[in-house]
């Protein structure tokens, strides 16, 4: 039942995009599988427009959730229960810096979207990039042009040429992911190279154990003997 809830989230914000963003203007891809150096990513959707290009992960949840911008998780509160999941701000961080390589294109002119799809309030103070409502207007009120006409056609370009040639599956990004989150040399949050650190205060201090290189970016950590 959640996955056909996740799916039909993923169906409605598919739809909404596509009646609400002209084509003429806003160019859409969903659910891409780009490589990159640190194995692949997922977008859920991809607008592309001379006023940027706009990333949007969705995210099918209800009820209240908290969370900021360097948590390692966020939280959802439900009919007296409490779950937790990955912060996906930290998704689009690593979504965004991956097509910025793939389309050799400045990261300043990608934009990233959070996108509550279920029936959720937020219990914290959220980026203005994390919403759950107005998708299209929010895309919309960015009105000042970024990328010429040209280069918008030469971004399609690329991509619809990685859409026809590209044999990389579902099923390989899975596996792509699950290298990742078992790898002791790259980041399993944003992709950025792990190093070795020694904890210099606390309970642990001494102990040594891998980090993100991309600290305080990324926060992400694991003991040296953990896999």
């Amino acid at each position: 039942m959640s996955l056909f809830k996740g799916w039909l989230g993923e169906k409605m914000a598919m739809f909404h995009m596509w009646v609400s963003l002209p084509a003429i203007t806003y160019h859409k891809f969903h659910g891409i599988i780009l490589p990159s150096q640190n194995g692949t990513t997922q977008i859920d959707h991809l607008i592309v427009s001379v006023y940027g290009l706009f990333i949007v992960e969705t995210k099918n949840k209800k009820g209240w959730i908290y969370g900021s911008d360097d948590d390692h998780n966020w939280t959802q509160t439900l009919i007296g229960k409490t779950y937790c999941f990955q912060n996906p701000l930290k998704q689009v961080y690593r979504q965004k810096k991956v097509l910025a390589e793939f389309l050799d294109l400045y990261e300043s002119k990608i934009y990233t979207v959070v996108y509550f799809v279920g029936d959720s309030t937020f219990k914290t103070s959220m980026p203005d990039n994390v919403i759950n409502q107005g998708i299209c207007k929010y895309i919309k009120h960015f009105q000042k042009p970024i990328i010429t006409p040209e280069d918008v056609d030469q971004i399609l370009h690329l991509l619809e040429k990685h859409l026809a040639e590209t044999s990389i599956t579902s099923k390989d990004h899975l596996n792509s992911l699950h290298e990742r989150h078992n790898s002791n040399t790259i980041c399993p949050k944003c992709g950025s190279p792990l190093v070795e650190r020694t904890a210099k205060q606390g309970a642990n201090a001494g102990r040594k154990f891998l980090g993100c290189g991309n600290y305080p970016k990324c926060w992400f950590s694991r003991d040296l003997g953990q896999k």
